[in-house]
């Protein structure tokens, strides 16, 4: 089992935009679907973005609709997050996660990548 591999996270002004990328490989490729959540520091992980693999179907947090986008590269198993207008409360470790119809928690979870919005 190889879990996702994110990266783009990094250090961005308020206003900025960042790019998360995620590599699904091996049993996680052709997944169901892909998503992003985070976890900011003392809080609980919520849902950010998905998309299901076949159809393309994107779906978004209230919070992040109208600033974030997901896409795919099929070819590539890869999954982005384009994040646009950022805020300190997007401050968070992104997690991609690979679900293969049993359910995010029962998804392949990556590693995480941090974002730090701050000026």
């Amino acid at each position: 089992q190889v879990p996702p591999v994110e990266s783009g996270g990094g250090l961005v002004h308020p206003g900025g935009s960042l790019r998360l990328s995620c590599a699904a490989s091996g049993r996680t490729a052709n997944p169901n679907a892909m998503g992003w959540f985070r976890q900011a520091p003392g809080k609980e992980r919520e849902f950010v973005a998905s998309m299901f693999w076949g159809d393309g179907s994107e779906y978004y947090a209230d919070s992040v609709k109208g600033r974030f986008t997901i896409s795919r590269d099929i070819a590539k198993n890869t999954a982005y997050l384009q994040m646009d207008h950022l805020q300190p409360n997007d401050t968070a470790a992104y997690y991609c996660v690979v679900e293969k119809g049993t359910g995010w928690s029962r998804g392949d979870w990556g590693q995480g990548t941090q974002v730090n919005v701050s000026s």
